[in-house]
């Protein structure tokens, strides 16, 4: 009997220490237990400051800043405008300018023969080189290359021609021959070289 008292008071006393143990709740109040301080273990976290990995451009879109690309420059059109075939021919067919621009001058201004041979003879051994290069290539076929072909047998043609009239004139009568070198004939074939250097210069100057 002493050991179903003390078993009873044992199976009693459990269960007011599991009751004591759990929070109390009340459907009509809701949970009334206590609640863990979250203060603790959860800090207000500020954010990070980091520093930029690159410097900011000082007037970056100035226009003092930026410098005009320079197109007439043999270097910049190979390296920034990509160096190719047909960007090397551009610069060599620009370089005639120069030339073809002295020779329409030497006419303009009436230069005398010796003169406009040595500018001629310039021109006519830059052709040769060109031609060289280009030989069996497809710049050789192109319009604006065989416009400075035509150009160059032109400006070839003229030039014997004037020094021909120096060599010969004082010896010819004006018969048929004669008539080839007198200064009517070389001032009209002069004319016609003119009009073909401005075409020519104006179609080089149209290449890109």
């Amino acid at each position: 009997m002493k050991k179903l008292s003390l078993f009873l008071l044992i199976i009693l006393l459990a269960g007011q220490s599991a009751i004591a143990g759990k929070p109390i709740i009340d459907k009509s109040k809701g949970y009334v237990g206590e609640l863990p301080e979250l203060g603790k273990q959860y800090q207000d976290s500020e954010p990070a400051q980091t520093k930029p990995q690159y410097e900011a451009t000082k007037n970056f879109n100035s226009e003092n800043q930026v410098k005009p690309a320079p197109r007439d420059n043999p270097a910049f059109v190979n390296i920034i405008l990509k160096a190719d075939k047909t960007t090397q021919y551009i610069n060599d067919i620009n370089e005639l300018l120069p030339t073809l621009e002295k020779i329409y001058d030497s006419i303009e201004n009436e230069e005398d023969v010796q003169k406009f041979v040595a500018t001629t003879y310039f021109f006519n051994k830059t052709i040769e080189y060109l031609r060289e290069k280009y030989q069996n290539k497809p710049e050789f076929y192109f319009v604006s290359f065989q416009k400075i072909l035509e150009t160059d047998l032109h400006v070839q043609t003229v030039t014997n021609l004037r020094v021909e009239a120096v060599r010969n004139t004082p010896y010819m009568a004006y018969g048929a021959d004669g008539k080839i070198y007198n200064s009517v004939n070389i001032d009209e074939q002069l004319a016609y070289l003119q009009k073909e250097i401005e075409e020519t210069i104006a179609i080089i100057k149209g290449v890109y």
